[in-house]
């Protein structure tokens, strides 16, 4: 029941642009990062990182849109719809598939599916 409460807050947060807080609040200092078959990103502080330089090539969010969500033991995959102009690339709508694990209230491991 805790893992589906903190995973709506989660996605609440997300919906109402509040990235940053969900991310300090939600993720583990621990935690494992990965976009597609790069390589994972371990750790908070380098995780923060790399969340503020993709958000910093955001030129307008023009919305997101939560499509599901499915829980499992310890683990939730959401798939979202994103639109929003990026910088040299214009405006792009990305779907995306994030699988998280999670441990004692935090997300642990976390990776994104979506087309390049």
């Amino acid at each position: 029941m805790e893992l589906k409460k903190n995973a709506t807050e989660l996605n609440d947060m997300i919906l109402k642009g509040k990235l940053m807080d969900a991310f300090e609040k939600f993720y583990d200092d621990s935690v494992i990062m990965q976009e597609n078959d790069d390589p994972p990103t371990k750790g908070k502080s380098a995780n923060r990182e790399r969340e503020m330089k993709m958000m910093s090539m955001i030129e307008q969010f023009h919305g997101a849109k939560l499509n599901s969500v499915a829980f499992g033991d310890d683990v939730v995959m959401a798939e979202w719809t994103f639109d929003m102009a990026m910088k040299g690339m214009g405006r792009v709508k990305r779907n995306q598939v994030s699988v998280q694990h999670w441990k004692n209230g935090g997300i642990i491991s976390e990776k994104f599916y979506y087309k390049g």
